[in-house]
């Protein structure tokens, strides 16, 4: 939040669900807590779900400030901070009655605003919500309403770009790249602009091209070299690039963006497979979006049942790859091999919380469904010797509360450029069926 004159700022359930620190994102403005995000909050305490997990853990940093001044003073959050309010009141406001006669939670919380905009009319009110409905009736009444975004990402479009091509470059230099397999010394090239670690682009003079990527490890830039993955072909050049960082040892964080049917969660799992004698185990794994409003609880079986219809798009990759190979052949008894032992293993994503992830790689597809506390939460539980890759669609988001620059792989992708053990690619053509290429590109 920007400094300047002092506001009140009143924080709908949501942005506790999806950040438990944010209070402390709020500089010298004062915080008020609506006594009906209490008791929403209190229905979020049980579970293995990361927001259950911050909604327990607001609510113990909140009972370790709590005095009888929270609901009338308000306490004091530190240095160069405001203060927070928990707003007890619970009088609905006739201006919302008329409005929004349904005393629902969220008309409670806009009752609130209004009360609190009301009693300090010198101090600018707004209300933080990651519901956008919320914050458009909150303006259909002239209340204040903002996003939270202090975890947002300024320019999401920068990660969908297409690749970096140099052109004009000297010939001898083109030449010199595919003379020598350990690559270039980068300060040989006067490129017109900067690359980031782990970096892949095209480098052309005239009809001579070279796929390559600058290796921050070795401050060269190399040439890359198409590679198969059990039966996996790369199509394209984003697809060739994927594979060069993929299978590298030194690149221990890869994310994978790009739209349905590039190919990012079938290049990762081929991927993975190849590399499986380095690594005790695989892990593929996806967060659960309950859709249609419908929660797990709905659809019938024990949880591994429930959780099935999730999992297939992870399976179907794995029929893919099982496709391109023979079926008599060593490849396929790997994998099959590797099953049965659970050294491959396909899973729900609250599953693994919780676990030390050591010499495996993990493969998360769906990770634009995250938030960033979820993304840190994850790869800070990596061990030694393991490999993490993020695959995802910025523009599909499917939780509620989360947009193209607020999801967790975005804000991973941003914080993370310029680190030597990480690599982004950004997959563009579509190479499922021209079906399907036809219609991610005009629906």
């Amino acid at each position: 939040m920007a400094k300047g004159k002092k506001k009140n700022f009143v924080l709908d359930t949501n942005v506790i669900l999806h950040d438990f620190r944010c209070l402390d994102n709020f500089e010298e403005n004062d915080i008020y807590i609506p006594i009906v995000v209490l008791e929403e909050l209190d229905k979020f305490k049980k579970g293995n779900d990361q927001i259950n997990y911050n909604a327990r853990e607001f609510l113990r940093q909140l009972d370790a400030i709590t005095d009888d001044n929270l609901f009338t003073k308000g306490i004091a959050l530190g240095s160069g901070m405001g203060s927070l309010f928990i707003e007890a009141s619970t009088k609905f406001q006739d201006k919302i009655a008329e409005t929004f006669p349904e005393r629902t939670p969220d008309h409670r919380i806009l009752s609130t605003v209004l009360e609190i905009s009301e009693r300090n009319s010198k101090v600018k009110t707004i209300l933080v919500t990651k519901d956008i409905n919320l914050r458009m009736k909150a303006r259909a009444i002239g209340l204040i309403a903002e996003d939270y975004i202090n975890d947002k990402v300024p320019d999401v479009f920068l990660f969908e770009r297409h690749y970096k091509t140099f052109k004009d470059l000297d010939s001898s230099l083109i030449d010199n790249l595919y003379a020598s397999p350990e690559g270039v010394d980068f300060d040989t090239f006067d490129l017109d602009t900067s690359v980031n670690p782990n970096e892949c682009f095209v480098m052309k003079n005239g009809k001579k091209s070279v796929l390559t990527r600058y290796n921050p490890f070795t401050n060269k830039i190399k040439k890359i070299d198409k590679q198969i993955c059990y039966g996996i072909q790369p199509r394209n050049a984003e697809q060739t690039f994927a594979f060069e960082v993929l299978l590298d040892p030194e690149v221990k964080l890869v994310a994978l963006t790009g739209k349905a049917g590039t190919g990012k969660t079938l290049l990762a799992l081929a991927s993975a497979l190849k590399q499986s004698d380095n690594f005790q185990q695989i892990l593929l794994a996806r967060p659960i979006v309950a859709l249609s409003n419908k929660e797990l609880g709905f659809l019938p079986g024990d949880e591994k049942q429930k959780i099935a219809p999730y999992m297939q798009p992870l399976f179907d990759n794995l029929s893919v790859i099982k496709s391109n190979i023979a079926y008599s052949g060593a490849e396929y008894r790997n994998i099959e091999a590797m099953q049965a032992s659970k050294k491959l293993e396909i899973e729900a994503l609250a599953y693994i919380r919780g676990r030390s992830l050591s010499e495996m790689i993990c493969i998360i597809d769906e990770a634009q469904n995250l938030t960033p506390h979820e993304i840190k939460t994850i790869i800070t539980r990596a061990g030694e010797g393991t490999k993490m890759i993020f695959a995802g669609d910025l523009q599909q988001i499917d939780s509620p509360y989360l947009d193209s620059q607020s999801n967790g792989l975005a804000y991973m992708i941003d914080k993370m450029a310029g680190q030597d053990l990480f690599a982004h690619v950004n997959l563009v053509k579509g190479e499922r069926s021209k079906l399907s290429e036809i219609a991610s590109t005009l629906l």
